[in-house]
């Protein structure tokens, strides 16, 4: 049995589609950031820090996504996502896993400072400007880097597209993406593998973002 703890439109999708890429049957425990469930002692049990994801599988339960995508394409690498030891895109693999978590990272802080912040307490201006300058740069070294690149390694499709995948659906809420000719065609082809629209068919709309786009605040 497989069970994954899921925030709808949140970083456990990115399990959400590697477990579909793989083909692997799970099933879903969802999850509000809102409702305090996240907090429970006995959600806490599965993942110490309060967050999603959490996945249940081989008797074990694996916490962080980065550990939980390494954890499925290590031991099932028969699907061929993972890139073990030894192998020459290993150091790419790994560091596009790092690089992905370091994006989010940014994410999360605009989302918490952009959307979910609610009055009386005020985003500042210079460190949501400071976000989002940091959060195109990371863009902008990924548009460089894929070139015409199909996936993040030359070789092809792997987890650490569906690392680095999902953040590239939330960044355009702070992020003008025009400039990005390559991660906009990444992304299409993002869009087109079938294990990517079983998930979003599974994990619904999203639910986070209630504008377009999320200006600066005074800019």
């Amino acid at each position: 049995m497989i069970r994954l703890h899921h925030i709808p439109f949140s970083r456990s999708f990115r399990i959400m589609w590697l477990l579909e890429e793989m083909g692997l049957a799970y099933d879903v425990a969802t999850y509000s950031i809102t409702d305090g469930s996240l907090r429970s002692e006995e959600y806490r049990k599965l993942a110490p820090s309060g967050r999603a994801p959490a996945l249940e599988i081989d008797g074990t339960v694996i916490f962080e996504s980065p550990a939980i995508t390494e954890y499925l394409c290590e031991t099932r690498p028969d699907h061929g996502l993972g890139r073990a030891a030894g192998d020459p895109e290993r150091i790419a693999y790994l560091q596009w896993l790092s690089f992905a978590e370091t994006q989010a990272s940014t994410i999360a802080s605009l989302n918490l400072q952009m959307v979910f912040l609610r009055p009386p307490a005020k985003p500042s201006p210079t460190v949501v400007k400071l976000d989002v300058a940091r959060l195109k740069s990371s863009v902008r070294v990924l548009d460089e880097e894929l070139g015409d690149q199909e996936w993040l390694l030359p070789s092809g499709f792997s987890g650490a597209d569906t690392m680095m995948g999902f953040n590239l659906f939330a960044a355009p809420f702070f992020v003008d993406m025009t400039p990005f000719a390559n991660v906009q065609a990444y992304l299409a082809r993002i869009e087109a593998r079938e294990g990517f629209q079983v998930a979003r068919a599974k994990d619904g709309p999203q639910r986070f973002y209630d504008q377009d786009f999320y200006p600066v605040p005074g800019a």
